[in-house]
């Protein structure tokens, strides 16, 4: 079984949860940005076109050995649930490279996302070839994404780029976090808004697809206006195919944590965050991106359409959050950290409405229970 093994990094982008991880480059090239712990005491290094090809035909004998499996537990070759349950449940000792592969297989074997945090960092011909010999490898393969960073997006030339959409790359993943310099500087993102617009320009004029990522409460209680307006602005200049929104939850092991103990960064309340996203959504103007709320961070998972088109829809979302009593509004932070609630309807079905309630009251029926602690603990446990 460990001829089998390959490397796999920490992290990929949820909406890639049912994509095969290819790890290119180990961790972060700039790993100094203070709302982020994921990199943190790692060194970055470039893996070798030779690293990578080696594991892309680990996967490959991997994949042989699943349906190889798959005809010896009598499932006639098909990667069906029975199969993904005996990897991952009935085996626990098989390799982890087959429960991967495995799980790629049952859901096509379609996506491929290339890690860990900036994987254009390395030559261009280098990434074309790989991916070349990950596309002959796998002939199944459709698209192809990465993390990249905008520094290194406004270093390549958009031939660079182009050659990387021909060889089979198909969308990147930019943090844009905010469009705001000032706050740019605070958090330590080593980029300018300029080279966030330049970057994302340069990735759509290339043909590929481009998704855009937003920290909802980063500007804190100083910055949160200016940190809505200017992202907008930003983005109104890049116009990507996605804008995707994270919501700001600060942990002990990020830098960002030390200015809160210092009273020098004063978080957002949740209510409060969400009046920054209507202030975001609000500024968006003359694009056609599709705004998504793919985390559960994310308070209100249902403010998520097409632009300029749905527009208005998002904001009526956020505007009946917020005439909500207080109470109510309480109760469906508690659902929806809970993992209960997915959308306001929630709030009128009787059941999971019953089992919010339940927790509500036992939470304030002990005086040493703090309501936000409690639902920032509850928070935490998803990072």
């Amino acid at each position: 079984m460990s001829s089998f093994r390959f490397e796999q990094g920490p992290i990929r982008p949820p909406s890639e949860a049912s994509s095969l991880l290819l790890r290119i480059t180990r961790n972060c090239p700039w790993n100094r940005c203070e709302f982020c712990h994921t990199y943190k005491g790692q060194r970055f290094e470039r893996r070798t076109v030779d690293e990578v090809k080696r594991d892309i035909d680990r996967m490959k004998e991997a994949a042989s050995e699943v349906k190889a499996l798959s005809w010896q537990l009598g499932l006639g070759g098909e990667i069906n649930p029975i199969l993904i349950h005996y990897l991952f449940q009935a085996s626990p000792s098989q390799d982890y490279a087959l429960q991967s592969i495995g799980f790629w297989l049952y859901h096509g074997g379609k996506n491929v996302f290339l890690q860990d945090a900036d994987s254009l960092i390395l030559e261009t011909n280098q990434i074309v070839e790989i991916l070349r010999y990950l596309k002959q490898t796998f002939p199944s393969i459709e698209r192809i994404t990465t993390y990249a960073r905008a520094k290194t997006i406004s270093k390549k030339s958009v031939e660079e780029l182009k050659s990387l959409a021909e060889a089979g790359l198909s969308r990147i993943h930019i943090g844009l976090e905010t469009g705001f310099d000032p706050l740019l500087q605070y958090v330590k993102k080593g980029v300018s808004a300029h080279e966030h617009i330049e970057a994302g320009r340069k990735v759509k004029a290339a043909g590929l697809s481009l998704s855009e990522y937003v920290i909802l409460g980063l500007g804190g209680k100083k910055m949160w206006r200016e940190h809505a307006i200017e992202t907008a602005k930003v983005l109104n200049q890049i116009n990507p195919d996605f804008i995707r929104v994270r919501t700001l939850k600060v942990l002990k092991s990020m830098p960002l944590y030390q200015k809160i103990e210092h009273g020098d960064f004063i978080l957002l309340t949740e209510d409060e965050i969400i009046e920054e996203e209507r202030l975001l959504i609000e500024t968006l103007n003359g694009i056609t991106s599709t705004f998504v709320s793919d985390h559960i961070l994310n308070l209100l998972e249902e403010v998520e359409g097409k632009l300029p088109e749905e527009k208005e829809r998002m904001l009526g979302i956020i505007d009946r959050y917020l005439s909500l009593p207080e109470g109510e509004r309480k109760r469906y932070r508690l659902g929806r950290r809970l993992g209960l609630f997915r959308s306001l309807n929630d709030l009128t079905n009787i059941e999971l409405r019953e089992e919010v309630e339940r927790i509500f009251q036992e939470i304030h029926s002990h005086p040493s229970k703090d309501f936000d602690q409690f639902i920032s603990s509850l928070m935490e446990s998803f990072l």
